[in-house]
């Protein structure tokens, strides 16, 4: 890894009609719009899905680096974060987030060590750990 501090850089264009597109210097890109919620059409990427998208990839490459780290055996990972977007004294923000993980593991042995890695890649998320809102987090563990 490199020393810190790191600096991220993405960009975002549009037109007066259709949707915005986010890019990176490589040359990715996506389509975002207004979710469902904003009356948008619900059919690309909002920046509010960007953002839980943003805390459940984290965790999971967290928990890839550490799990690599212990040496863990471990089979298959899913995390989803849902997001509670409210108004309070007129700004809308995101008041709640929790992180659900669901991990197969090959052998039940590793349960405990497997609990621990889990909690310390939610512990270290660096997406997580930079957002006001109060978080939350569950994790689901299975033998093969």
């Amino acid at each position: 890894m490199k020393p810190f501090p790191h600096t991220y850089t993405a960009a975002a264009s549009a037109e007066p009609t259709g949707n915005v597109i986010s890019t990176l210097n490589n040359g990715c890109s996506v389509e975002v719009a207004p979710p469902v919620a904003f009356d948008g059409v619900g059919d690309v990427w909002s920046p509010e899905e960007l953002l839980m998208a943003a805390v459940a990839n984290c965790l999971v490459l967290s928990f890839k680096s550490i799990a690599r780290a212990y040496d863990l055996n471990w089979l298959h990972i899913e995390c989803a974060a849902d997001g509670q977007l409210e108004k309070i004294e007129r700004k809308v923000k995101f008041t709640k987030v929790h992180t659900r993980v669901k991990l197969t593991i090959d052998s039940i042995e590793d349960n405990d060590k497997a609990n621990r890695i889990v909690k310390k890649a939610e512990d270290t998320c660096f997406i997580t750990n930079s957002l006001s809102a109060e978080t939350s987090f569950s994790c689901e563990i299975l033998g093969k």
